[in-house]
């Protein structure tokens, strides 16, 4: 089994390595922690395992759904980067980032406080922070190389994907999948109050979801039991974190300062419980099935 560094790294972003395998590639979840799109020097240890443990729990439960990018959590993995490396197929991804809410909460709550509608889409009246939504709604975004993404509507969607009949299919998937993954965690205590996918095209040109599906970093989960409209939620992701960095007075451009020991502690935490809710299983069990080290 080669080594990580024997392989060919061809993207590095906040979070993820991207390695070729020739037919397939190795993606790795890193520890790293960013907020405000800056990376912080030190990281969140098993952060990229319990990503790649929820993708993983997601994909299987969303097959019936929608076709996904896994090949495996073992073969093709090097030992350093199992329980956070996944090799995929290559898919030609498509140029839209699939967010999907189901509450209104965040830039949906300021452009619904703005005009009364998100990504071209009218809501209700009288709408209060946090609330369900009716049903939930598809805001996709552009993907940004540089800076930040653009929100855009349905049409503009379209328009970037250059086919109407793949852009609906692409929406009525990504509200497929949300609807069954929020029912989940629902029942299990946990609110899954929006996400995003990325899907593509495999060789076949069949529509096949890739990168990860509703993690801690891709969505926001809300403890079901504090859960109140009119105010912002808790939160399982970078909630601590982000506390953290805008009580410090860092003016949010880089360098991002260190995390202090307590903040990292408790938010390795709250992402194991997420997952450990989520899944119903131990985290441990994630580490054992793919022979990751504790």
């Amino acid at each position: 089994m080669p080594a990580l560094t024997d392989l060919k790294l061809i993207a590095s972003g906040k979070v993820r390595e991207i390695y070729d395998l020739d037919d397939e590639l190795l993606l790795v979840a890193s520890d790293r922690i960013s907020t405000y799109d800056v990376v912080h020097p030190n990281p969140i240890p098993d952060k990229g395992a319990v990503l790649t443990g929820i993708s993983a729990f997601w994909f299987e439960q969303t097959a019936s759904i929608v076709p996904n990018h896994v090949v495996s959590y073992t073969d093709g993995v090097p030992a350093e980067a199992r329980g956070r490396g996944t090799v995929v197929k290559k898919l030609k991804m498509l140029p839209v980032e699939c967010i999907v809410r189901g509450y209104i909460t965040g830039s949906g709550w300021k452009d619904y406080q703005a005009s009364g509608t998100v990504s071209g889409v009218t809501l209700p009246e009288g709408l209060k922070e946090s609330d369900q939504l009716p049903e939930p709604i598809f805001t996709p975004s552009t993907k940004a190389d540089v800076g930040h993404d653009e929100a855009i509507d349905f049409e503009r969607a379209a328009e970037l994907i250059g086919d109407r009949e793949l852009a609906e299919r692409l929406r009525d998937v990504s509200i497929a999948v949300y609807k069954h993954c929020a029912t989940h965690a629902r029942e299990h205590g946990v609110i899954l109050a929006d996400t995003k996918f990325e899907l593509g095209l495999d060789a076949d040109g069949v529509l096949t979801l890739g990168d990860e599906v509703c993690t801690p970093d891709s969505s926001r989960f809300w403890p079901a039991s504090d859960y109140a409209p009119g105010r912002g939620q808790a939160s399982f992701d970078k909630q601590f974190v982000r506390d953290w960095a805008s009580s410090t007075g860092w003016d949010k451009t880089p360098p991002a300062p260190e995390i202090p020991a307590d903040v990292v502690k408790r938010t390795r935490e709250k992402y194991i419980e997420a997952y450990e809710l989520i899944t119903g299983q131990p985290f441990s069990e994630w580490l054992s099935r793919t022979g990751a080290s504790a």
